[in-house]
């Protein structure tokens, strides 16, 4: 389904964020993508639908070398890849119903999109995608009058409404408390057990990755250090990826 090879990618500073890393991902899978902050987490998934540019190396989408993209091809690509961000990228003075609807911009007329004339199916579409997350009952009001956790739900709906065959989860609950943590990381989790979605999301807490992830894959310094299952990550592989000073934090 997505292949990465040897995926490089240097800032103008000078900062390499990415050292030829390389992995796959099958359909299905719960991807959990782990290590430090700086480590090169959130430029490896921006990499992917190329909101960053990679600097050399391979993105292969069910064989589409995504890195090769252009125009028409990479935002039809980009309609089949969610993303859910940390800071949820809502527009705060608009309403939920809006915000949800902007996950259909790459399937409406750019006219159509910027008047905000969507076809009724696409609002029955965002309704049914609310309730899915708990909150039909927000439909018209402001995204900045909700809670961290229900506007991190109403990004889950947005990406929802692209229909993708995978989401990108870029530190989802990074700024949320170990309550709403689980909750948000649950509507993940059912995306990706009752709808087939396949989900690549970076976590920090490792507990988490035990919970909800198949399989894991660990970054330092901008290299791949470990691929495999969450179960294989014991106490010398952990401070391999973290660091001799690093100590476990549950928040189960």
């Amino acid at each position: 389904m997505l292949k990465v090879e040897n995926l490089t990618k240097v800032y103008p500073n000078g900062t390499q964020a990415l050292n030829g890393v390389s992995f796959e991902v099958t359909q299905g899978e719960f991807l959990a993508v782990i290590g430090l902050s700086g480590s090169g987490k959130s430029t490896l998934l921006r990499c992917i639908n190329r909101l960053i540019e990679p600097t050399s190396g391979k993105i292969l989408w069910d064989d589409i070398d995504i890195t090769a993209a252009k125009g028409a091809e990479i935002r039809k690509i980009r309609r089949q890849i969610g993303m859910v961000f940390q800071q949820f990228n809502l527009v705060k003075r608009s309403s939920v119903m809006t915000n949800v609807l902007t996950g259909r911009l790459g399937y409406v007329p750019t006219l159509s999109s910027i008047l905000g004339i969507f076809p009724p199916s696409d609002r029955q579409k965002a309704i049914d995608d609310l309730a899915m997350v708990g909150l039909e009952d927000k439909t018209h009001v402001r995204a900045d009058s909700l809670s961290g956790g229900q506007q991190q739900r109403v990004g889950i709906a947005r990406a929802l409404m692209q229909e993708p065959k995978m989401i990108l989860a870029d530190e989802p609950v990074a700024s949320l408390d170990p309550v709403l943590a689980h909750s948000i990381l649950k509507y993940l989790e059912k995306l990706n057990k009752e709808f087939g979605i396949t989900v690549l999301c970076s976590l920090h807490f490792l507990d988490l990755v035990h919970r909800y992830a198949t399989r894991a894959i660990a970054l330092k310094d901008g290299y791949l250090v470990f691929n495999g299952l969450p179960k294989e990550i014991d106490d010398t592989q952990f401070k391999s990826i973290y660091g001799q000073e690093a100590e476990r934090i549950s928040i189960i």
